[in-house]
């Protein structure tokens, strides 16, 4: 059966140095791309998808974000504050867990940007999360027609929607998104402290229980300044 998270852990912790010089004085997720922060980006598509309440954790500037998000209530905010230490993004999860439950959440990152096709990607998630065959699955745009990304990508995937990863010097077709649905089990022995979520996926991946999702629409990498730019473009000839 399908699952239909009401619950998700947004990333909102980061520095985000390469947008230097825009996050000098304001985190990440506060960067304005066609008229509103990438946070609230992530956020309305949350709530469009059925989350009531969404967990974002903070660390740089914790403040402009807590205030920013004090009033919403499509999804309600939970601060899950992490200025005091720097855990990464799987840290980040395992401290927010006790406030994400046991049942699968979405996992979204503040800083990834998307423009929906015919439906939206995170119910697709929902109605393509198989818990009997997988603990992770990932939102994987096409790095052939992605906005600002120049990378090797991460995976390959079958048919069936198994992911393969890739191998130094390899070039695969899809990129993570930076949106997922994940079950919280996985992280039942996860270690304590700093790591990085991609050890979950590798752990997953490991025990073929690592899938992918193929976006419909259109994915930006906003990673850079200049980034921006593109990313506002493309919006606004998806709304033209």
């Amino acid at each position: 059966m399908p699952v239909k998270p009401t619950k998700a852990m947004v990333l909102a912790a980061g520095f985000g140095l390469r947008m230097r010089p825009l996050t000098d004085k304001m985190p990440k997720p506060m960067v304005p791309v066609a008229g509103q922060p990438l946070l609230d980006h992530v956020l309305d598509k949350l709530g469009r998808a059925g989350v009531t309440e969404a967990v974002v954790n903070v660390h740089y500037l914790p403040d402009q974000i807590i205030n920013h998000v004090a009033s919403r209530q499509h999804p309600r905010v939970t601060i899950s504050d992490e200025r005091d230490q720097v855990l990464g993004t799987g840290g980040g999860v395992v401290k927010a867990l006790p406030l994400l439950g046991d049942a699968p959440f979405f996992h979204v990152n503040s800083d990834t940007l998307w423009i929906d096709g015919v439906r939206s990607n995170l119910t697709r998630l929902a109605e393509n999360f198989d818990p009997e065959r997988m603990d992770i699955l990932l939102l994987m745009a096409p790095t052939a027609t992605s906005i600002g990304y120049g990378g090797r990508g991460d995976y390959g995937m079958l048919p069936d929607g198994a992911l393969r990863k890739r191998k130094e010097k390899e070039v695969v077709p899809f990129v993570y998104a930076g949106a997922a649905i994940i079950s919280p089990s996985i992280f039942a022995d996860a270690p304590k402290g700093e790591f990085s979520l991609t050890r979950m996926f590798d752990r997953a991946n490991e025990q073929e229980r690592l899938f992918g999702l193929r976006l419909d629409g259109v994915w930006m990498h906003v990673g850079t300044p200049d980034a921006v730019h593109a990313a506002e473009e493309a919006f606004l000839e998806s709304v033209a």
